[in-house]
C-alpha cells in the first residue's frame, strides 16, 4: 500500500477547499484534476530519461503542488530548487541531480536564462504551458502507480560546510513523517494549514504537505513568507496549524502588537529554532503553542516531542520503534556522560556531557546522497547513523540541543554549548535575534562573539546605552557561567539568514570582529568592572590593532587574517 498514492486520489470528488491562497481556492476534485494532466505529461515526455527528475523552480503556488502530487502518481523525482541560488550555483543544482525537465514561472525565468541546462523548460505562466498539457486535461491516474520505496524527492542541506547535498527521500518515508505529524497532532480533514515557509524545503513539505495531505485538509499557501500578513492570512484562511523555520518566528514577534492579537484561530505551530523564549512570547501574543523538533534532513534521528520535557529540552527518545539514540565522544564512539546542572539551571560539566548525537540503529531512516557515497558513508559510520549535531544528556534521560558542530565553543579549556548561551541572550529585551559562533583566541581556543540584530527601540538605538543594557543585563542572570559572556558583540541592523530563515553563521564567522558597513562591535575587556557588572565599549580601530599584534605575539595572525584589519 503506497499510502502517499492513495491520499492524491483520495481528493476525487471532494468539494472542500484542498488549496487556498492568494486568489485562488480549488476544490479536492479540481486539484485532482489538475495533478491528473501533469502526472499523464510526466509519464510521457520523461519516460526515456535516464533519471525521471523534475526540477521545481517555483515559489509557493498551487503549480508547486500539482506538480508535486503529479510526481506521486507517475514515479517520478521531484529536485526542489532554491531560488535564491545564483549562477554556477544553482546550475550545478540541477545538472548534480540530472533534472530532465524544469518546471519554473516567467519571474524566476532569468536565473536559468544564460544557464546552458540544455533539458526542456516548462513556465507555469505561459501560454505554452497550457498547451503543453491539453492533450491530457482529461487523463486519468497512470495504470500502474508506483510502490512506496519509490524516490519523490531529492532535497538539498543548508551546504555550510561545502556544495549542498541532495538528500532522498522515497513515498514511502515522507508518509511516514507525514502520519506519525497526522497522527500526533490530531489534524483532519476540517484542519487548515498555512505554509508560509518555502516548498522547496523538508520542513513545509514533511511537517505540512504531507500531513495535511494524509488528513484530507485544506493548504493554504502564501507566495513567500511575509511577517506583516501572517495573521491576516491565517484569519482569511481559518488556519489552526502552521509550520515554521528559524527567524521566522521572530519576525512575525517583530510586528506591531495590536490588542486583538489572540482573536485568531491558531492552536499549533511546528517548527524548529525559534527558541523558548520566542515561542513564550509568541503563546502569550497569539495564543497559539509552538512545538519545537529536532529531526535531520536525512531522516536517520529524529526526537519525539514530549510535552512534559523540562525547560530546554528537546525530547527524550527517537521517534522510530527501534531508534536507540545516545551523545557520544565523536572521537571514539564512547558514551558521554550524563549532564549535570545546578539550582540556576547552568550547565556544569559541559566540557565532559556535550558531544554528537547518533543514533545506534542501522541506517534509521537515512536513505542515502544522490550521487555522494563519500558523504553518505561518513553520516554511517560503524553502523550508527551521526547527526554531526551537538547534545547533551541530562540524568532523567531528556536530550538538550548544544549547536550543530561547526558551532562547538571551546574557552579556557571548557566546552561551552552555542544553544546556552543563545537562549540566555534571547531573554534581552532589547534584542529581537541573536546568533552565537565562535572566533579565535589569540592565546589558544576560542572566545565567545554574538551577532545581536537590536530592536528599534533599544535602549534609545543609542549605542552607548545598548551596551551599558547589555552589560547589566548579562551580570544578573543566573545562569550565565563565567566562560559564556559574549566577548565580542556585533550590532546588525538585520540577522543573516538563508532562503529558510535560518541564522546564516557562515559569514558572520568568517568576519569575525571586523563590522561590515554600519555595523558596530562591541567587545568586553578582560576582566569585569569594577562593582561586579560585565562592561561593554565599541571596539576601536586601535583595538583591532592591538589584537592583530597579540595574535602575531602567540603565532596565531594566520587565524584572523592580517589583511582583515582596517587601517587605525
Amino acid at each position: 500500500m503506497n499510502a502517499l498514492v492513495e491520499a492524491v486520489l483520495a481528493q476525487r470528488g471532494r468539494e472542500r477547499n484542498a488549496l487556498v491562497g492568494e486568489g485562488f481556492a480549488d476544490s479536492g476534485d479540481e486539484t485532482l484534476r489538475a495533478v491528473r494532466a501533469r502526472a499523464a505529461y510526466l509519464g510521457e515526455h520523461l519516460a526515456a530519461a535516464a533519471y525521471p527528475h523534475v526540477g521545481l523552480l517555483l515559489e509557493n503556488t498551487p503549480a508547486y503542488l500539482w506538480w508535486l502530487e503529479a510526481a506521486v502518481l507517475a514515479g517520478a523525482t521531484v529536485v526542489g530548487v532554491n531560488p535564491t541560488r545564483r549562477g554556477p550555483d544553482l546550475r550545478r543544482d540541477l545538472t548534480h541531480t540530472d533534472c530532465a525537465l524544469l518546471v519554473t514561472e516567467t519571474r524566476l525565468l532569468p536565473l536559468v536564462a544564460d544557464l546552458g541546462l540544455g533539458i526542456p523548460v516548462l513556465v507555469v505562466d505561459s501560454p505554452g504551458h497550457d498547451e503543453a498539457l491539453a492533450p491530457f486535461a482529461d487523463a486519468d491516474p497512470p495504470a500502474r502507480l508506483p510502490a512506496p520505496e519509490t524516490r519523490l524527492l531529492l532535497t538539498f542541506t543548508s551546504g555550510s560546510t561545502g556544495a549542498p547535498k541532495a538528500v532522498v527521500c522515497s513515498q514511502g518515508r515522507i508518509a511516514r513523517a507525514g502520519e506519525k505529524l497526522r497522527a500526533q497532532y490530531g489534524l483532519t480533514e476540517a484542519d487548515t494549514g498555512y505554509a508560509c515557509m518555502p516548498l522547496f524545503h523538508g520542513n513545509a513539505l514533511m511537517g505540512l504537505w504531507a500531513p495535511l495531505l494524509l488528513a484530507g485538509g485544506t493548504i493554504a499557501l502564501r507566495r513567500r513568507f511575509s511577517a506583516t500578513r501572517f495573521l491576516g492570512d491565517v484569519r482569511a484562511f481559518g488556519a489552526g496549524y502552521f509550520t515554521y523555520v528559524g527567524r521566522a518566528v521572530s519576525y512575525v514577534l517583530a510586528t506591531e502588537p495590536r490588542p486583538d492579537d489572540a482573536a485568531n484561530p491558531l492552536r499549533l505551530g511546528f517548527g524548529t529554532e525559534a527558541g523558548a523564549v520566542d515561542a513564550a512570547r509568541f503563546e502569550r501574543r497569539f495564543g497559539c503553542r509552538l512545538v519545537e523538533g529536532y529531526g535531520s534532513s536525512e531522516g536517520g534521528c529524529n526526537l519525539r516531542q514530549d510535552p512534559a520535557a523540562p525547560p530546554g529540552a528537546v525530547g527524550r527518545r527517537g521517534s522510530g520503534p527501534h531508534d536507540d539514540l545516545a551523545v557520544v565522544d565523536p572521537r571514539t564512539g564512547e558514551e558521554r556522560p550524563r549532564s549535570r546542572f545546578d539550582a540556576a539551571g547552568r550547565l556544569l560539566n559541559g566540557d565532559e556531557a556535550i558531544g554528537e548525537l547518533v543514533n545506534r540503529t542501522a541506517r534509521a531512516g537515512f536513505e542515502g546522497y544522490w550521487r555522494n557515497e563519500e558523504a553518505g558513508a561518513a553520516r554511517l559510520r560503524n553502523g550508527w547513523y551521526w547527526t554531526g549535531d551537538l547534545f547533551h544528556r541530562d540524568a532523567d534521560g531528556w536530550f538538550h540541543f548544544a549547536g550543530r558542530s561547526a558551532d562547538w565553543l571551546r574557552v579556557d579549556s571548557e566546552n561551552l554549548a552555542v544553544a546556552d548561551i543563545e537562549n540566555i541572550l534571547a531573554r534581552w529585551e532589547a534584542a529581537a535575534a541573536v546568533a552565537v559562533y565562535a572566533v579565535p583566541d589569540p592565546v589558544a581556543g576560542d572566545q565567545v562573539m554574538a551577532a545581536v540584530e537590536p530592536r528599534p527601540d533599544a535602549a534609545g538605538t543609542d549605542v552607548d546605552g545598548i551596551a551599558a543594557d547589555l552589560g547589566r543585563f548579562l551580570s544578573v542572570q543566573p545562569d550565565l557561567g563565567t566562560k559564556m559572556p559574549p566577548r565580542f558583540v556585533r550590532l546588525v541592523p538585520r540577522m543573516p539568514v538563508t532562503a529558510t530563515h535560518k541564522t546564516a553563521k557562515t559569514g558572520l564567522r568568517e568576519e569575525r570582529w571586523d563590522a561590515v558597513g554600519d555595523d558596530t562591535v562591541l567587545w568586553r575587556p578582560y576582566r569585569r568592572s569594577t562593582g561586579g557588572e560585565l562592561s561593554y565599549r565599541v571596539l576601536t580601530a586601535e583595538d583591532r590593532e592591538k589584537l592583530a599584534a597579540l595574535f602575531a605575539e602567540h603565532g596565531r595572525a594566520a587565524l584572523i587574517g592580517r589583511n582583515q584589519v582596517p587601517p587605525p
